[in-house]
């Protein structure tokens, strides 16, 4: 592991998505990794992830005309609180590109 090289993926990434969603990126002063007007984004840069294992098995069993997603539920917690895990792309599909200005 190389702290500094896992620091400049995470900002790489952070500006990617805030480029990608119109946001602006804060960085570790602000609290939030990209400010936009609707959402306060926390962006993880991952070299693997247990949630993309999910995600392929969604995408593999989702009928054709339907949008896969993950959701995540904690054990003893409500569910209200459970995770919903959504590729970017249908993400996109559902809000359209995000603009720096709320949609009405």
């Amino acid at each position: 592991m190389n702290p500094i090289k896992n620091r400049n993926r995470g900002k790489a990434t952070e500006r990617a998505i805030a480029s990608r969603m119109s946001g602006e990126r804060v960085g570790i002063l602000g609290g939030e990794d990209i400010s936009h007007p609707v959402f306060s984004v926390e962006v993880k840069a991952r070299q693997k992830f247990v949630a993309s294992e999910w995600m392929s098995q969604a995408v593999r069993n989702a009928p054709d005309g339907k949008t896969p997603l993950v959701v995540v539920h904690l054990k003893g917690q409500r569910h209200d609180n459970d995770l919903v895990v959504i590729r970017m792309r249908d993400f996109e599909d559902y809000n359209g590109r995000l603009s720096s200005e709320p949609q009405l």
